[in-house]
């Protein structure tokens, strides 16, 4: 671990508090969750608290602060050195190597948070914490607070703002740097091999959870950690359900398999949405369904640049999807008038209801504003009966990472050409904001239809 890279990220949050008039931030970890008795769900740590510290052991707290001379000082508390629970659990860093180890100024036992925590908020103006409370800062904070209030009479201030900490660090994990970039290529690349091995494995005859074996084991073959979220593997109708979890549906010639999944590599995901034919071979009206899409993400890709804003690649795909249920009949021309009709009525949301994309990093649905900070709206049409509204969308920015996954969805029903019933299609690859456009990081799967027949087929 480069502790250098921890130590920068900490420098610039106690930056940021010193231009929010000084401070302290106060950052847990992630507390570990009892799966039943005397088992608990595989750990994983806090992001914020990762992204700050490198620190991947349960029961630590970061506390961060800048003094009155504006010097940072940075302490963190975690667990003993204890031999018995290492035989049990594991290896401990313990206080006495973490500052080497961490590269901060103190480390102490776990168990003096209640003692010192006081002393470190003592005379700051405002404290900083995770105001979602998942790893109980506020309760903590409360309990220094009260021993702080005690104390007023001799001098000593207790800080009298607290405020949101995922202000500050959101921002800063919204922009990868080099060493993040290098993980989620890495993480791009294990995820599109994993997708590969599934079309290579797929056929006839298995079952959905076949496929998300092959899946994980390439993952952990490959080195990640695991996935980054529960994987979906849709089969026939069942693509039609946006998040499905991989059941035991048989794999059918004729079928389409949508497959969304990703890994994650040294705690940064990825994420990508393959959809191909069970058989190796599209029919026609999968076909035509497929190549919209895929038409959807180019132009969706086309327009994923920096100045742009986040949510121009929604809309240019789709005006491509609804131009194509008009052309493809899904959408009667006679009723739903033109694209520009479509796109102000919301109409294509029968067959499109979900975004096209989302933030990527250390968590799958990453951090990061969706709007812009400090500029002046735009004007954006909400597509919900052709009211413009204002919609200052974020700016693109060079690295900033996204998702961009266009897809259509038919289920059965009377205004639906019943070639289509039941088909139900996503592809999503994951966009890093170069200087001049974007960089798909999870190309290493086929996307184009005849590269996909062309891999399924391989040797046959």
């Amino acid at each position: 671990m480069d502790v250098n890279v921890y130590a920068q990220r900490r420098a610039r949050l106690a930056q940021a508090l010193r231009f929010a008039g000084g401070g302290v931030a106060v950052c847990p970890t992630a507390v570990e969750r009892p799966r039943n008795r005397d088992t608990y769900h595989p750990y994983r740590h806090d992001s914020s608290f990762y992204y700050l510290t490198g620190f991947v052991e349960p029961e630590a707290w970061l506390v961060l602060s800048v003094g009155r001379d504006g010097a940072e000082h940075s302490t963190v508390f975690l667990r003993p050195k204890d031999e018995e629970r290492e035989i049990w659990d594991g290896y401990r860093l313990g206080p006495e190597a973490a500052p080497a180890a961490l590269g901060v100024d103190a480390a102490y036992p776990i168990e003096a948070l209640d003692e010192r925590l006081p002393n470190l908020l003592a005379d700051q103006p405002s404290v900083w914490c995770p105001l979602d409370d998942t790893g109980g800062a506020q309760a903590q904070i409360a309990k220094a607070l009260a021993k702080l209030r005690a104390r007023e009479r001799v001098g000593v201030m207790p800080p009298d703002a607290l405020r949101d900490l995922h202000k500050l660090v959101d921002e800063m994990r919204l922009f990868k740097d080099t060493h993040e970039q290098d993980l989620m290529r890495r993480a791009g690349e294990i995820g599109a091999a994993a997708h590969v091995r599934a079309m290579r494995t797929c056929r006839p005859g298995l079952r959905e959870y076949h496929l998300e074996a092959e899946i994980l084991h390439s993952f952990r073959s490959q080195g990640a950690s695991g996935p980054s979220y529960n994987s979906i593997v849709a089969t026939g109708r069942n693509a039609c359900v946006l998040h499905y979890a991989a059941g035991d549906a048989e794999l059918r010639e004729g079928d389409l398999c949508l497959i969304d999944a990703g890994c994650e590599f040294g705690s940064y995901a990825s994420d990508i949405t393959r959809t191909f034919p069970v058989g190796g071979r599209f029919t026609p009206a999968q076909r035509e369904l497929y190549d919209l899409v895929l038409a959807a993400q180019d132009a969706a890709i086309e327009v994923t640049r920096p100045g742009a804003r986040k949510i121009d690649s929604h809309w240019a795909a789709v005006r491509v999807l609804s131009q194509g249920m008009l052309d493809l009949g899904l959408l009667d021309k006679g009723r739903h008038g033109t694209v520009d009709d479509v796109v102000a009525s919301a109409a294509y949301r029968r067959y499109y209801m979900h975004g096209t994309g989302h933030w990527l990093g250390m968590d799958v649905h990453d951090v990061g504003d969706v709007l812009q900070r400090d500029e002046d709206p735009l004007d954006q049409p909400d597509g919900m009966g052709g009211r413009t509204v204002k919609h200052p969308s974020r700016i693109l920015q060079p690295g900033m990472v996204l998702t961009i996954e266009p897809g259509i969805y038919v289920r059965p029903g009377p205004d639906a050409p019943e070639r289509y019933w039941d088909i139900g299609i996503r592809i999503e690859d994951d966009a890093l904001i170069t200087a001049t456009g974007c960089e798909l990081m999870s190309r290493g799967v086929p996307v184009r239809a005849d590269e996909i027949e062309e891999l399924m087929n391989e040797g046959c």
